[in-house]
C-alpha cells in the first residue's frame, strides 16, 4: 500500500474555519447559559466553554506554525 503524500497546502484555511465554527458553538452556549434553568448546566456550559477558549488559542498557535512552515517550504 502506497502512503499518501503530506498536503498542507489549505491547513491554514481549515483551521481557520474550526476556529469560526469554535466562536459559533461559544456564542452559542452562551446564549443557551442565560436560559438554563439549574446551576449545575449552567457551570457545565461555562466549563466547556472554557476548554473551547483554550482549544481556541492552541488553534490560532497552529495557524501561526503552519503559516511559517508555509513561508519556509515545509523544509
Amino acid at each position: 500500500m502506497k502512503n499518501k503524500p503530506d498536503d498542507r497546502s489549505d491547513n491554514v484555511e481549515k483551521l481557520q474555519e474550526h476556529i469560526t465554527n469554535t466562536i459559533q458553538n461559544i456564542e452559542l452556549a452562551e446564549e443557551t447559559m442565560s436560559q438554563a434553568s439549574s446551576s449545575q448546566m449552567r457551570e457545565q456550559i461555562a466549563a466547556k466553554n472554557k476548554r473551547r477558549e483554550a482549544a481556541l488559542s492552541n488553534m490560532r498557535q497552529e495557524i501561526r506554525d503552519e503559516a511559517n512552515d508555509q513561508e519556509e517550504g515545509y523544509e
